[in-house]
């Protein structure tokens, strides 16, 4: 009788009763106790499985063979022969896994190729899209060359119209709303709020309910509580944001890569990449159901809220930069890299009017009188009022100097307070109606790239490419 697990005949030998396996008493034991199992069938077993056999004493187990120099000469030639094959064997699958191991790395490597050259590609076709004009002449039989410009749905033009037709009869009558602020609260502005906020490289706010949405082209964006003080929320747009835009409760982004993208609840809810270059600027239509976007491949976007889907598209001739709604909506302007505002019929894209600055638009903003235009183009240090009601020279009914570089318009619900901004601080431009003439009643330090007016004009929010935001207003005694 040998062990089951040594080999050698055992000095104690134990049988399970389980399967009748014999053991070396010690050797069991010790691997029940360790593992409670049977060493060779791997059943669960304890020391009551295990059986003495009795063996007389006095007859000795023959000694083991390899007690003998040849025996044991002949055992460390099998354990030699058993490694030289097992290393030959292990060199094998080394040189195997190698050889896998190359493959894969050859075909990441093709495939990280082929990755950086679609996307070569497609940067390159973009650049070429937005290089194209649109309007090249006439063919050479004659016909204009045809581009996929669309009209709103007939549903959408009809709320355009019933829109205007509501706006524009009460606003020639429109009195300053109650409690608006005054020249004097105007003029008495100053920093009240000046508070860093999470977004690196800031370049958008806008103010809703109390609410700044403050953009950066990191990706970052903070919601501001403007009467706290204080940020509520963070979000990740996970692209450079150019242009910031409430929507009721909903907040909507432009960005670099060409996205619009809507958040609903600190969540996006929809995502349209409808322009092959940067998205440069967003606009909300006052009937509230329309917002639009402009891009550098020369064209503008309406989206429709309710559905989430693109219902027009217009190509333009030059690549644009800001926008806004007429606040009748039925006008839609765009600001152009060619230094002109072009006026666009809301339900119908065709073009109406165009004003020049000569200079590619920085900005430009409507005045709630209905046909004033304040705009600026980029380096300039005055801002130009346009008079939609009349053309060429005459349109041009005030020239402002601010006397610094000017990033950024806001004009007040009144249509008196009209606010700059810029590297080297902040400015409001007031008009009287009474005696037809401009006054500058605010000049304040503070830097910034965009700018907004509070609720009834009795603050200013701003913020600062560092993500400083600044909050003026009159100073609490």
């Amino acid at each position: 009788m040998l062990c089951a697990i040594s080999g050698e005949v055992p000095e104690e030998p134990v049988v399970s009763k389980k399967t009748g396996t014999v053991f070396e008493k010690r050797l069991v034991e010790k691997f029940v106790e360790e593992s409670g199992k049977d060493p060779v069938t791997g059943e669960e077993m304890d020391l009551e499985d295990l059986l003495p056999i009795k063996t007389a004493r006095v007859v000795r187990p023959r000694p083991p063979t390899l007690t003998s120099i040849p025996a044991l000469l002949s055992t460390f030639q099998n354990e030699w022969d058993a490694l030289a094959l097992e290393t030959y064997k292990l060199k094998q699958q080394l040189a195997q896994t190698r050889e896998e191991l190359a493959t894969a790395l050859y075909q990441h490597d093709a495939a990280v190729r082929v990755i950086a050259r679609l996307s070569k590609e497609r940067d390159e076709a973009r650049d070429a899209l937005s290089k194209i004009t649109v309007s090249a002449g006439a063919a050479a039989n004659g016909d204009a060359m045809a581009v996929d410009n669309e009209a709103l749905p007939e549903e959408l033009a009809a709320k355009v119209d019933e829109t205007h037709q509501t706006l524009s009869k009460s606003r020639k009558k429109r009195p300053v709303p109650e409690g608006w602020a005054t020249s004097e609260d105007v003029a008495s502005f100053d920093k009240v709020v000046s508070e860093s906020v999470p977004v690196p490289q800031a370049s958008s706010v806008d103010v809703e309910a109390g609410y700044a949405a403050i953009s950066g082209l990191k990706g970052d964006v903070a919601i501001f509580s403007v009467e706290s003080g204080q940020v509520e929320r963070s979000l990740q747009v996970d692209e450079p944001v150019t242009d910031t835009l409430w929507v009721g409760a909903d907040v909507v982004f432009a960005t670099s890569k060409g996205s619009v993208k809507v958040f609903r609840g600190g969540s996006q809810v929809a995502s349209f990449s409808e322009h092959a270059g940067a998205a440069t600027a967003l606009a909300l239509h006052p009937g509230g159901e329309i917002i639009a976007s402009v891009g550098t491949d020369k064209s503008f976007v309406f989206y429709d809220l309710a559905s989430l889907k693109r219902v027009t598209r217009v190509y333009t001739e030059s690549s644009l930069t800001t926008c806004a709604f007429h606040p009748d909506g039925h006008l839609f302007a765009a600001g152009t890299t060619s230094g002109d505002i072009k006026l666009f019929m809301t339900k119908t894209g065709e073009e109406a009017a165009s004003f020049s600055l000569g200079a590619p638009l920085q900005a430009f903003v409507f005045s709630e009188n209905g046909y004033w235009i304040a705009a600026t183009a980029k380096g300039q240090t005055t801002v130009t009022i346009f008079d939609l009601r009349k053309e060429g020279d005459a349109a041009t009914a005030k020239i402002l100097d601010i006397g610094s570089s000017v990033q950024s318009l806001a004009w007040d619900y009144s249509g008196q307070f009209l606010a700059t901004a810029g590297p080297t601080g902040l400015t409001v431009q007031q008009y009287a109606k009474s005696s037809k003439s401009w006054t500058e009643p605010l000049r304040n330090g503070t830097p910034a790239v965009a700018v907004k007016w509070g609720e009834a004009a009795k603050k200013l929010v701003a913020v600062n490419s560092d993500g400083v935001v600044s909050i003026l207003g009159p100073k609490e005694p």
